[in-house]
């Protein structure tokens, strides 16, 4: 009997990867991109301009987009936007005194400007005196030093983001018999004379967001309503949008960019 034939049993072994080794790779590669993000970062702010790293610094500082350093504009244009804060504030009080200062004929009318940094901003005052200084006597006319120094305040204050407001105020002592204009039209049309000279002279004409009149009722000497100082223009640069101190009680009149009266000529 023949032997039986042993089966012949071939054993092939699979020459393949290891294991699968998961997707830690993946995150230290993500690390390595991210760190040579930020060197190449850091090594292009070393030679930026003080403006661009000023410019990065605030918006680190404040994410929200409210530093008043912004990078860019609305345009994205990559300009540095500027809102003047509490240090601009203070140094535009001095360098509008020293412009003052520095023409012989607004020198001579340096006590009745008065420029003073208020919690709403920069409030700038023009004070009349007993003569009319820059109206004319009862009259929302502006005489040459007024058209002289709003000339001059224009030229800076247009150069700001900030918006302004207009205020005119009187003394107690009553404008004329006529009923039909009093103290609240002669305020109102004197601040909305200065508004019309401002923008003429390149202020926005969105930038002048109120005109208001307050006749007597926000006297600057209250000890003597009838006080010459007590007749002023008041503009104010503001720092944000709100309601002005002090206004609380007192009914305004805003006036809309149509003509004011400006041919009265009754004795204030």
């Amino acid at each position: 009997m023949a032997a039986k034939t042993q089966p012949i049993i071939v054993i092939k072994r699979a020459n393949g990867h290891g294991g699968h080794h998961g997707g830690a790779w993946k995150v230290a590669y993500a690390d390595f991109v991210t760190a040579m993000m930020s060197l190449f970062i850091v090594l292009w702010l070393m030679n930026s301009s003080d403006k661009v790293k000023k410019a990065v610094a605030g918006y680190f500082n404040d994410p929200k987009g409210t530093a008043t350093l912004m990078g860019t504009t609305v345009t994205g244009t990559g300009e540095t936007v500027k809102v003047a804060g509490a240090d601009d504030m203070q140094k535009l009080k001095e360098k509008l005194e020293q412009e003052i200062k520095a023409k012989a004929d607004l020198q001579k009318l340096s006590k009745q400007i008065e420029i003073t940094i208020t919690p709403e901003g920069l409030r700038i005052e023009l004070l009349e005196d007993k003569n009319g200084t820059f109206y004319q006597s009862g009259s929302a006319r502006l005489s040459d030093s007024g058209q002289e120094l709003l000339e001059l305040l224009a030229a800076e204050l247009k150069t700001l983001p900030n918006s302004l407001l207009i205020e005119g105020h009187t003394d107690a002592a009553q404008y004329s018999d006529d009923t039909s204009y009093s103290n609240w039209e002669l305020s109102a049309d004197r601040a909305n004379a200065a508004r019309r000279l401002l923008q003429q002279d390149g202020v926005r004409s969105d930038q002048v967001t109120q005109v208001r009149g307050y006749a007597d009722q926000l006297l600057r000497v209250k000890a003597n309503p009838f006080d010459p100082s007590n007749r002023r223009i008041s503009i104010l640069v503001k720092n944000q949008e709100g309601t002005p101190q002090g206004l609380k009680g007192a009914a305004p009149v805003s006036v809309s960019p149509q003509g004011a009266r400006e041919e009265h000529t009754a004795k204030k």
